[in-house]
């Protein structure tokens, strides 16, 4: 499992484990007649993600006379995205809202969206998207899941106990690896890092007992996962971005008849592109919460911002053709360039 420094969850919560129960679907469950697909995701409660899911699920349910519906379990119960994976791989669940670094576990070319500084807003996200997306779409069904739209976490940004605007003061801090990020520590390795590796659930207890005083996450991940009550600075320049989708199995969604498949691939996608307008929206709303609370910006001189990419490079450098494949590089950097060419 390849991931960048950047790579990080949005928000605590994992899917309720379920019992297996067969039905005409082999793998989904059946409820008087109709198909109950079992999702996880890391959203909690009464967030926008949530709110949108109920509605996309209202909607399922309208289209298809109520013979297909999605049963979605928020919490923060058992850990971190890998164990989510690992249930909807034996049959415990149907489908997961991952993460664009978890969705890599399937497809590891995916892995080069998190390339930290590759993209400067978010244009150049939805235009790069937009030509490779169907190309990593093949790459997750070829493995066995079919994508049912794409979302998003947005840009992330290091948050601090101590102000942090170059290399040296990231060295002398105390900073938060996950723990099951090899890249990061790859990255952590060429900057002289000596990262501190925490599941996220343990993150905040980490801030609260001065275990770890650099963490990273996007903005709204911050205030989901109330990590901004314990930190006094952010970092203002987004280091990465993170992307996201949900998959199901693609055993499970084919034996739904192909008007059904269509049907809901087009809800989840509409829906899912007007969430990410509202994501995006959320993430600078908190910025400007933070602040209100008491949180400092810190803006790096452009010497270090040129040293935090420098030290990004030399290890991307070292991880391609292992972490992705170079030709996806190729085409992901030809795309942005003709963007960034068309804006001139």
């Amino acid at each position: 499992m390849q991931r960048y420094i950047v790579i990080t969850v949005v928000v605590i919560g994992l899917l309720i484990a379920q019992p297996f129960i067969p039905c005409f679907i082999q793998g989904a469950e059946s409820a008087e007649n109709s198909v109950v697909i079992k999702m996880g995701t890391l959203a909690p409660e009464g967030s926008s993600w949530i709110q949108r899911f109920n509605a996309i699920n209202a909607e399922v349910m309208e289209k298809t006379g109520n013979t297909v519906k999605f049963k979605i379990y928020p919490g923060g119960v058992l850990g971190d995205e890998k164990d989510m994976m690992r249930k909807m791989q034996i049959g415990q669940i149907h489908g997961v809202a991952l993460t664009s670094a978890g969705l890599s576990v399937f497809f590891k070319d995916i892995d080069v969206l998190h390339i930290p500084f590759f993209f400067q807003d978010y244009g150049e996200v939805d235009y790069v998207l937009g030509n490779m997306g169907p190309y990593f779409k093949k790459g997750l069904e070829d493995s066995g899941y079919i994508l049912l739209g794409w979302s998003e976490a947005g840009f992330i940004y290091l948050m601090s106990t101590t102000p942090i605007s170059s290399v040296s003061e990231l060295q002398k801090a105390k900073v938060w690896i996950w723990h099951e990020s090899p890249m990061s520590q790859a990255i952590f390795n060429e900057a002289g890092v000596a990262a501190i590796p925490l599941s996220v659930p343990d993150v905040l207890v980490g801030l609260q007992t001065g275990m770890v005083e650099v963490v990273y996450a996007p903005p709204t991940g911050a205030i989901s996962l109330q990590w901004f009550t314990r930190v006094k600075y952010i970092t203002d320049i987004p280091l990465s971005y993170i992307g996201g989708g949900l998959v199901v199995r693609k055993d499970v969604f084919k034996k739904l008849p192909q008007s059904t498949q269509d049907a809901i691939i087009e809800i989840f996608q509409r829906n899912l592109n007007q969430l990410k307008a509202v994501t995006r929206q959320e993430n600078q709303e908190a910025i400007r919460v933070m602040e209100k609370q008491g949180v400092r910006l810190v803006t790096p001189p452009q010497d270090q911002i040129a040293e935090f990419k420098r030290l990004s490079d030399n290890a991307i450098a070292q991880l391609t053709g292992r972490a992705f494949s170079k030709d996806v590089l190729d085409d992901l950097t030809a795309h942005l360039e003709a963007y960034r060419q068309g804006k001139r």
